[in-house]
């Protein structure tokens, strides 16, 4: 095993040792059998084309490099811990949760978070009874699509800023967070409006039940994901410079 592999080794333990800190939790994505069927087969038809983007932007970056599937891997797993730590929410068909999807837009692109995120929303379905496959679609949709995308084009207009690296990640991981629960809610206001409650009226009481628990998970998140990027800066730098990724 040489330097690089030895350095992607530590970074996985680290993320493998927060693994160990999950407790069983009964909170849900947007559960299963709360979406009417028609709205399950649009979200799913909107999220295919940014998995098979993602599919084909991995199979680019990580051709015959190991070091780079092991980082990916290890993205994978952050993402899998952080959305399995459930809050409870006033919402009975969702919950609030981080989404550790900022730290994989950062290294590999928003498109790869789509199959990542994805693997780990079906693994959680199918595991840990957190979602549902008829949701599917529209959960990753949101996790695993509009967070990472925004949560990138901030990155990237905090970097154009020139601002400091630190908030540059901080931003991308607190503004992934918080968009997918702004996209959550207007899955479930569409889903839920009549003729007495408007899509608006809706989508502000969804809004503002995520907003009292996701905001406090979306700081933490994004000073968590700024420590885990400077811990992988240092072990891995040769493999963020095959990434073209910046460490300053």
């Amino acid at each position: 095993m040489n330097k690089s592999q030895k350095n992607i080794m530590k970074a996985s333990i680290l993320v493998s040792m927060m693994m160990l800190s999950v407790v069983p939790a009964y909170g849900m994505h947007i559960a299963e059998g709360m979406l009417p069927a028609g709205w399950c087969l649009v979200w799913g038809a909107l999220f295919l084309p940014f998995f098979v983007w993602g599919f084909l932007s991995i199979k680019k970056q990580c051709a015959g490099n190991n070091r780079i599937k092991m980082l990916l891997a290890m993205s994978g797993a952050y993402c899998f811990v952080l959305s399995a730590l459930k809050m409870p929410s006033m919402v009975t068909a969702s919950s609030s949760h981080p989404t550790g999807t900022g730290l994989g837009a950062i290294l590999f692109g928003p498109a790869v978070m789509a199959v990542l995120g994805f693997i780990v929303l079906l693994f959680q379905a199918i595991l840990l009874a957190h979602g549902g496959l008829t949701t599917l679609g529209a959960n990753a949709f949101s996790m695993a699509v509009a967070g990472p995308f925004v949560g990138y084009g901030v990155y990237l207009l905090a970097k154009k800023c020139k601002l400091p690296k630190n908030i540059q990640v901080f931003l991308a991981a607190f503004v992934a967070d918080l968009f997918t629960y702004a996209v959550t809610a207007t899955q479930l206001a569409l889903a839920f409006n009549n003729e007495t409650v408007s899509f608006m009226q809706s989508w502000g009481k969804f809004m503002g039940i995520f907003a009292m628990t996701q905001i406090p998970l979306a700081i933490v998140e994004g000073i968590l994901t700024v420590l885990v990027f400077n811990a992988i800066a240092s072990l891995c730098s040769d493999e963020l410079n095959t990434l073209c990724v910046t460490v300053k």
